[in-house]
Formats: structure tokens, sequence, C-alpha cells
């Protein structure tokens, strides 16, 4: 069964960075992980010129490229509205655990990746559905969740295995 958690820190938090180092950990721990990552700009996967962004820009509703390695599916929205988390994990193929970065205003359990060099606020004070931190210091006393330090991977993937949702709990959450 598909479970499933959120990584939600500010920008330059390092979530990035603990998702490429927590992967292997967890895939060690004999788990198939995927990941779902939130991009809050136009972004492109595709290089001008080629024939796949050709078509793209032709008008292709969607573009599926494939090889003998891998294969993208790449879907324009052409002005429909952003889907929201349920409808995008529902795309995905079943794994042991959906390794979900940014979306942090969705009501999903998340972990917090906070680093104290930003000199941003904590996010935990105003979403009830951060349930743990890995961070570079401790949180304030008063905080009352699970904290692990941030390079520490292995910890963070019990916090993972411990907090995940399954699947179906994420999608039944109401949307932000």
């Amino acid at each position: 069964m598909t479970r499933v958690i959120g990584f939600a820190g500010w920008s330059g938090a390092g979530k990035t960075q603990l998702l490429t180092r927590l992967i292997p950990v967890l895939g060690a721990r004999g788990l198939r992980v995927s990941t779902l990552k939130h991009a809050h700009h136009a972004f492109d996967i595709d290089r001008p010129g080629k024939d796949s962004y050709r078509h793209r820009e032709a008008g292709a509703h969607e573009v599926l490229i494939a090889s003998s390695s891998r294969w993208a599916l790449m879907h324009e929205l052409r002005g429909e509205a952003e889907p929201g988390l349920a409808e995008l994990l529902g795309h995905m193929s079943p794994v042991d655990l959906v390794l979900i970065e940014g979306f942090k205003r969705n009501p999903h359990v998340k972990i917090e990746v906070h680093r104290q060099v930003n000199g941003k606020s904590w996010l935990y004070v105003d979403d009830a559905s951060i349930r743990a931190i890995a961070s570079d210091v401790p949180p304030p006393a008063d905080c009352g969740l699970p904290w692990v330090r941030l390079d520490d991977y292995e910890a963070i993937a019990d916090l993972v295995q411990d907090h995940a949702w399954p699947l179906d709990q994420v999608l039944a959450a109401p949307t932000a």
C-alpha cells in the first residue's frame, strides 16, 4: 500500500538536498520511493528544437516520450487550472512511499525542514499537519513535535516511516 508524506519548508531550507540523501536510505530499507515536486513557476523539462518540444509547441495536449531507459509524459494545461495534489498522486504508479516536496499549504502530513540561517519563521506554528521537524537547530522548547537533526537521514527515515499516511487518507483530505 502506498504511503505519502510531505516535506515543507521555506526556499533554501534544504528540502531537495534532504530528499536526495533520504531516498537511498529508504531504498536500503527495501522501500520503493517516488517523489512529487511542486514548482512555483513555469518550468520546462524539454529543450527547444527537440521533436517533443516541437510537438508541444504545435499545440499537443500531451506528449509522451519513450526510450529503452525511461518514459516521460508532459501534459500542457493550456489555461486549465493547476491540478491538485490528489489528482497528481492519481497519475503516479504504485510504490511503497511517495515523498512530496512543496504543497506546503495542503493538509497532508508533513515534516518541516528548517534551516536557521534562512531567518524564516517556523511553519509548524500555523500548520497542524506538520508532525515532526528536521532542522539544524532545535525548535522552541514548547514545540512538542519530534525533532531530528537535518543531516541525520536514518532518524528522518524513521520519522517518515512512523508518520506517513496511507494514500487513501491523503486523497480523502480536503484540499487547500
